[in-house]
């Protein structure tokens, strides 16, 4: 390298570490706009279903190929990030995500909808493992937990506000509009970026692993694909169970391949680093108790509390503020103590207030459940962007868009089964409780009591629809709300034993702190 090579990789250096906070902006715009769109579709469905005639199936589609294809192709895209520039990556992934949102918003049957869903959810994995891996590389170590706190920070803001402006936009415009309002947030994204993101690489990258990743998509999409539809089909469906053992079957291939490929797109040896196997451990926690109590608490507030989507989704602020309060404030605990007591302290806390919420009843005032909101939140975030951290730190430069890429793999993997497990455990108890109560209500005919033992938004809906007299549904609303409370107690308790488990496996594998105080080895 040439001494004017030299100077110019150092003012290159200088200039981004002057603007790192500003880059830090543009990346916190570049996650919003992602994370909005995993959550504001979901109030629009019953305008959806309405105007474009669109089947459940259809529907279903619609929500969950955004998350199958996010989840399936990040490690791809997180391997050519390295190879082609990170960077350019995230600028191709806002510039794929607004393209396609501006073809959801001129969709005008279920299929183009789908298919445009499809390319936004290609887009996000593109978005995604760029933006943590440009953070690893433009801020110091010292400056580093507190910059991913700001990232885990804006993942609550966008879960809280996506119901709140997709019911927002409902009610006062048209259902497109959910899909709009992506397409400016994705401008200003992509002209902050083209002067203001800094571009890097691996500059000795492996041979492209063409093998590793066709096996990685089949498998994970199959994977993801099974464990959405397993409690809408049936865990015994056959299109399930060929999803699900195809999926393990296909993934063992993988871990094989990489295992003996000379230019793997994964690098299993990653996972013998200590701090990155640990920290996609107490990860996959994070996921899969959050996930579920999120999915679990949407219906308890619309079809127990009785809520509409808008005023269900501004419940949630409590959550997100306490996330955000959590995730910014970290990296300041941290250097008090150091990750493994934040961060198993964190998990013990949250198992805590949610073995508290298991004892909330149909008719809990908000300002109890917004307080445990606030609480469930601020420890989650505490606890989140250190173990972000850890992942990212323990990786090499060269590596930093792959491990992003895993890092959000992991989580969306983990966060699916939570859905998944929340879902069949409500599901399940639900059913039975409702089944074995229901024959002692008058008037209630046996189709409808079949009918009914569905869920708690059938039978609500059975209840308000007019067919049956006012005693009677009075009576099968009181039921299916006490039938739901009963899985929402088993679902919160098992979710705070996960939590209390983690807590434990946190505090034996993360290490002490050695030297500097909040300096983990």
């Amino acid at each position: 390298m040439t001494v004017n090579e030299i100077a110019l990789k150092e003012t290159r250096e200088a200039r981004t570490y002057r603007l790192r906070w500003w880059i830090l902006i543009t990346i916190a715009i570049s996650v919003l706009v992602v994370i909005l769109d995993a959550t504001v579709m979901n109030v629009a469905l019953p305008t959806i279903q309405k105007q474009l005639n669109a089947s459940s199936s259809e529907l279903l589609w619609m929500v969950n190929v955004y998350t199958m294809i996010l989840g399936s192709v990040v490690i791809t895209f997180g391997g050519l990030g390295d190879r082609w520039g990170r960077g350019k990556l995230l600028q191709s992934g806002l510039l794929v995500f607004g393209l396609s949102s501006l073809g959801a918003f001129l969709s005008t049957t279920p299929t183009l909808l789908i298919v445009s869903r499809v390319f936004m959810g290609a887009g996000a994995a593109m978005i995604m493992p760029s933006t943590l891996s440009i953070l690893t590389a433009v801020f110091p170590e010292n400056e580093r937990g507190q910059a991913i706190g700001v990232w885990a920070g804006i993942n609550a803001i966008g879960i809280a506000l996506g119901p709140i402006i997709g019911g927002l936009l409902v009610e006062h415009y048209n259902w497109n509009s959910i899909f709009l309002i992506n397409i400016p947030v994705a401008v200003v994204a992509l002209i902050l970026g083209w002067f203001l993101i800094p571009d890097s690489k691996d500059l000795h990258p492996p041979k492209l692993d063409l093998i590793g990743n066709l096996l990685s998509l089949v498998g994970l999409s199959a994977l993801i694909w099974g464990l959405i539809n397993g409690s809408s089909r049936g865990w015994t469906d056959s299109a399930v169970l060929a999803a699900l053992i195809g999926a393990v079957v296909v993934l063992a291939v993988f871990v094989f391949w990489e295992r003996k490929s000379s230019h793997p797109l994964i690098n299993m040896s990653l996972f013998r680093n200590s701090g990155f196997s640990t920290g996609i451990s107490i990860l996959v926690i994070i996921g899969l108790a959050m996930n579920g109590i999120i999915y679990v608490l949407t219906y308890y507030m619309q079809f127990v509390q009785n809520y509409d989507p808008l005023g269900a989704g501004v419940r949630f602020v409590p959550f997100a503020v306490g996330m955000l309060l959590g995730a910014t404030s970290s990296a300041k605990l941290v250097k008090l103590w150091n990750s493994r007591w934040i961060i198993a302290l964190s998990y013990a806390g949250t198992g805590i207030v949610l073995g508290l919420m298991s004892l909330l009843k149909a008719d809990t005032s908000f300002w109890t459940l917004g307080t445990e909101f606030v609480f469930f939140g601020l420890l989650m975030g505490c606890a989140m962007a250190p173990v972000t951290n850890i992942i990212m730190s323990s990786l090499p430069k060269a590596n930093t868009g792959l491990g992003s890429a895993i890092n959000n793999s992991f989580r969306q993997i983990a966060g699916t089964i939570g859905v998944a497990i929340s879902g069949a455990i409500l599901g399940s108890l639900f059913t039975s409780h409702f089944l074995a109560s229901a024959a002692a209500i008058q008037g209630l005919p046996a189709q409808i009591i079949q009918k009914a033992s569905d869920s708690v938004g059938m039978a609500v809906g059975i209840a308000r629809s007019g067919q049956l007299p006012a005693a009677a549904a009075n009576s099968l609303t009181q039921l299916a709300h006490d039938s739901f409370m009963h899985g929402w107690n088993a679902v919160m308790l098992i979710s705070s034993g996960i939590m209390i488990c983690g807590a434990i496996l946190a505090f034996i594998l993360i290490p002490g702190t050695a030297g500097n105080r909040g300096q983990d080895k």
